[in-house]
Formats: structure tokens, C-alpha cells, sequence
């Protein structure tokens, strides 16, 4: 392991030098800087273990400073350095959450103190959860060899998520290798368990977890009621996986409070034809097709596949008997979403005001496409912090600031998740076949049954039927399907994207969160 890095940033730093001599001594490198502007650049740049930070600086002064560096890498500890003890400048201080602080002057002593506690308790707190993790490790194990439930099904792969974030930051690489490797194993059995009661929920031969069509129907009108009169906001953020919830959680703390926080099973595919349609339907893609049919965009009809959703939720709502003025809003781009932010009080009226919001959508499929994105999400950590970088910046935080300041109750959800794919599986199908890398639909689909979740008769789980022979088939776990003719362009394209449409945890198990704010 190579020496602590240790960021100081003092307008006087030159008269700091045997300071930082010192901590060099003692097995530390240590990088020294000016300004609150050059210590961002530095965060920005490189890695460090621990910042030392003067709250009183020209320019950017020590608590933006702090803010700032927060917002880039809140996992990174900061000691703030300050000659004032006055309160209202510790309360920002520590509402910042900083590591630790010390009062001018200081000694070489007191800051090498500083850094063992800070760094010690880091070790210690890395220490305690692999511990803790290796205990719960072989009690999952023990369930995954059993035979489990939705309900079971959807705990195990909370905890998962919960270790991920946990052990995320321990450096333990070994210890991640073993979590991947048990998460790998529990999805494998998950596709194994969907595979095995899909058609018997879509049927009603069995009890089924709470899933797409059934959402709105058997959730909404309770936590509607709940609002007493106030106004309720449903957000849809797409492909929003449970992780990525659990991430964006806290920094919603401030304003909100969770009243109830769980989860639903998305409908096959976990793709937005399908899923969301719906989900604002209140009925399956098959029985929109059927009974809706000029609001139903078929795989192989020209327009968008979700061009209907205002209309599906509408008269959804009027089955429901929602009364009220209600309003719908599909945000796609960031200068719409900075459009609806301007103007969000003008619908402070309204009883349901629906907000879709695409980003982590585009994100994902930009992830394919974009060789940045690659870089900046190259696995399942980075995915997550660029979640929070952009929810923390967004035009959506702005609007859940008003929704807040409107005393109205939040309900947070999405229509599917997303799953990082890494093996290709070869299928064969005519032009007619969709284009998803993890479901395909068409006649005369050629693939290995032991490799796909296969369903030969669409109409018996909820599906359309394009064609009298027309088949669905998913990829399971990380797998993506490709074609024979254009495998290696494509396993070189996609392989390591974050992609939807199968079957996997991530796809399937995804959140509902209803919130109040704060005193509501």
C-alpha cells in the first residue's frame, strides 16, 4: 500500500513548510496549495487520502471550498482548519460534514493526530464492515440454496446492494472480488426463479409480487390519500436501478422525510415499450394493444414507442376516479428540464402533477455510445457516483426544492432498472427481429434454450402478438444478445454498457419511495 496522500490548501502555505516537512517525515506526501480554486483543480485531478482545509481564504473561501469538494468526492475526509470558533461557522462546518477540525494555531503534533484519527477510523470502519459482511456472507449463501419468495428474493438483493456500498470504498479488492462473485451467483438463481413463476403470476395461478400494470391501481390512490389535500408529485425517473436510489437517498434528506420506502417487480421486458406503458396504464402491454389499440406503438410501427403515456395515465386515473386537475410532464433534455424547473410553481394548483424524467435513460444508452461516459461509468461504483453528480446539479433536484417548498407529498419510481452486460449470446432472427440487445420478438427465433428466458406464447404473460408464430426471448444475468453476422463488432461495442430489457435483479427490482417533506 503507498504512502496517505494529504491535500492542504492555505493562503499561506509557504509558512507551512515545516508542517508539511514534518508529516513527509513521518511517511506522508503531502501536496501544498494556495487557493480554494487550486485545491478543487487538485481534487479534480488526482486522489487523495485527506484534505486540510483554512476556512479563511481570499477568493473561494473555506466552506464553499469544503462544499465544492463534497459535492466531487463526498467520501473524501476534510479537516477544517479556522482562527474563529464562532458557532455559525462550525455549524456549516460540520453540516458539511467535515472530518474534523482545528483551531489556529496549530502545531505539527496536532496535525498528525488529526490524520491518524481521521485515517484510522476509515481502516477501522473498512475493517468492521468486511467483518460484518463475511459473517452475513454465509447466511446468504444459506438462502440461496433454499427455496425463496419474491419478498425473499427482493431482500437478499437489497443487502447485496447495501454491501456494495458499504465495501465500496474499502480499497479490499479481494473482498469485492467475493461479493461480485455471490451477487453473480444469487442473479443467475433470480432468472432461475423468475423463469420458473413468470407465466403462472402474469396468469394468477400463483400470488405475485406487486408488478408494473398493478402499480398505479393498488398504490397510488393510498399514498394520494395519505397526502390529506395536499399535492401529490409522482416522479418516474426511467431506469432508475435500487442502488442508484439508495445513493441520491441522503441527499434528499435535508427536505424530505421517507414515509414508506419498498419495492416492485417490473413487467418483461424491463424496457420502456413495455414497462412504462404499463405502468400508466394500469393493464399489460398485451391488454393495451388489445383494448387501446391506437395507443399501442407496435415493435416494427414508425414513432415513438411512448408517445402515449399522457393519455394511458389519463384514463387510468379516471377508472381510479381521481378527481382534480392533474398534469403530465416527459422531460428528455436538460434545457426542458430547466424549463419545467422555471415555471414548477405555477402548478402548485393541481392534485397530481406527473413528472417523467429521462436522464438516467440517456445516460445508460450514452454509456454505449459515448467513449467519456465509458470512461466516467466504467463499472458499478462509477455508475452510481455519476448518478449522484448529476441528480446533485440536476434541473429534477431544482424541482423536488419546490415540491418541498410546496408542502406536497413526493412519490419517487421508475419503470425499470438496468444491468451491466458482459457475455454475448448468439441468436438468429429475419429483419423483422427487434433490434434490444437483451429481449428479442419475432417468428423462427434461433437460439439455445438453455441460454434465454423463453416465452412461446406472448398472450399468456401479458404480451402483444405481432405475428401468429411470433416468440419473445431475454437475455439472463449479464448476458447480451447479439447476431452471428455482427457478434465480434458488437460484443466490442457493448460489452461492460449498462443495458435493459432481461432478466436480472437490477432490472426487475426496482423502488418506490413516497416522501413528505419536512414538518409536513
Amino acid at each position: 500500500m503507498g504512502r496517505p496522500h494529504i491535500l492542504w490548501a492555505d493562503d499561506e502555505i509557504d509558512l507551512l513548510k515545516p508542517h508539511i516537512m514534518f508529516l513527509e517525515e513521518k511517511g506522508y506526501d503531502v501536496t501544498g496549495v494556495n487557493s480554494g480554486v487550486e485545491a478543487l483543480e487538485e481534487v479534480e485531478a488526482h486522489s487523495f487520502d485527506v484534505v486540510f482545509l483554512d476556512e479563511n481564504m481570499p477568493g473561494i473561501h473555506g466552506i464553499e471550498t469544503l462544499q465544492r469538494i463534497k459535492d466531487k468526492r463526498p467520501e473524501l475526509p476534510v479537516i477544517m482548519i479556522t482562527k474563529s470558533e464562532e458557532e455559525h461557522i462550525m455549524e456549516e462546518a460540520i453540516g458539511s460534514k467535515i472530518s474534523d477540525y482545528l483551531i489556529k494555531p496549530v502545531n505539527p503534533h496536532q496535525i498528525l493526530l488529526a490524520v491518524k484519527k481521521t485515517l484510522d477510523n476509515r481502516r477501522l470502519q473498512g475493517e468492521q464492515a468486511q467483518s460484518t459482511y463475511m459473517r452475513e456472507f454465509r447466511e446468504l449463501a444459506m438462502k440461496l440454496g433454499g427455496r425463496l419468495n419474491a419478498d425473499e428474493w427482493t431482500e437478499i438483493y437489497k443487502r447485496l446492494c447495501h454491501w456494495h456500498a458499504e465495501l465500496g470504498g474499502s480499497g479490499d479488492s479481494g473482498m469485492l472480488e467475493i461479493l461480485e462473485n455471490q451477487h453473480a451467483e444469487a442473479n443467475q438463481q433470480f432468472a432461475r426463479f423468475v423463469e420458473a413463476h413468470y407465466e403462472h403470476w402474469m396468469t394468477g395461478l400463483e400470488q405475485a409480487p406487486m408488478m408494473s400494470h398493478q402499480l398505479l391501481p393498488e398504490w397510488l390512490p393510498e399514498a394520494v390519500k395519505g397526502a390529506e389535500g395536499r399535492p401529490v408529485f409522482l416522479v418516474v425517473i426511467d431506469n432508475l436501478r435500487w442502488d442508484q436510489w439508495r445513493t441520491i437517498a441522503p441527499s434528499l434528506g435535508t427536505d424530505w422525510t421517507v414515509k414508506e420506502e419498498k419495492s416492485y417487480f417490473s413487467i418483461l421486458p424491463t424496457a420502456t415499450q413495455y414497462a412504462r406503458n404499463a405502468l400508466f396504464a394500469g393493464m399489460t402491454p398485451g391488454d393495451i394493444a388489445r383494448v387501446m389499440p391506437k395507443l399501442w406503438i407496435g415493435e416494427h410501427e414508425q414513432g415513438s414507442k411512448n408517445a402515449h403515456e399522457e393519455a394511458l395515465q389519463k384514463a387510468l386515473f379516471d377508472r381510479l376516479g381521481i378527481a382534480g386537475k392533474t398534469s403530465y410532464h416527459k422531460i428528455t433534455n436538460l434545457q426542458a428540464g430547466k424549463r419545467l424547473a422555471d415555471k414548477f410553481h405555477e402548478l402548485k394548483g393541481q392534485q397530481i402533477t406527473t413528472v417523467v424524467y429521462n436522464f438516467v435513460d440517456m445516460l445508460s444508452h450514452a454509456r454505449s455510445e459515448m467513449d467519456m461516459i465509458k470512461e466516467l461509468a466504467d463499472d458499478e461504483a462509477a455508475y452510481r457516483s455519476l448518478t449522484l453528480s448529476w441528480f446533485a446539479h440536476s434541473p429534477l433536484k431544482d424541482m423536488m426544492d419546490a415540491m418541498a417548498q410546496m408542502g406536497g407529498r413526493m412519490i419517487l419510481t421508475t419503470d425499470h432498472g438496468t444491468m451491466r452486460v458482459d457475455h454475448p449470446v448468439e441468436v438468429r432472427g429475419d429483419r423483422e427481429t427487434n433490434s434490444n440487445l437483451r429481449y428479442k420478438v419475432g417468428r423462427n427465433l434461433g437460439y439455445d434454450p438453455e441460454e434465454v428466458m423463453e416465452v412461446r406464447h406472448p398472450e399468456r404473460v401479458g404480451l402483444p402478438k405481432p405475428n401468429v408464430s411470433s416468440s419473445y426471448i431475454f437475455a439472463k444475468t449479464r448476458d447480451f444478445l447479439v447476431y452471428p453476422n455482427n457478434a465480434a463488432k458488437y460484443t466490442k461495442t457493448f460489452r461492460d454498457t449498462f443495458q435493459h430489457g432481461g432478466v436480472s435483479m437490477e432490472e426487475v427490482i426496482i423502488p418506490w419511495v413516497v416522501l413528505d417533506p419536512k414538518g409536513a
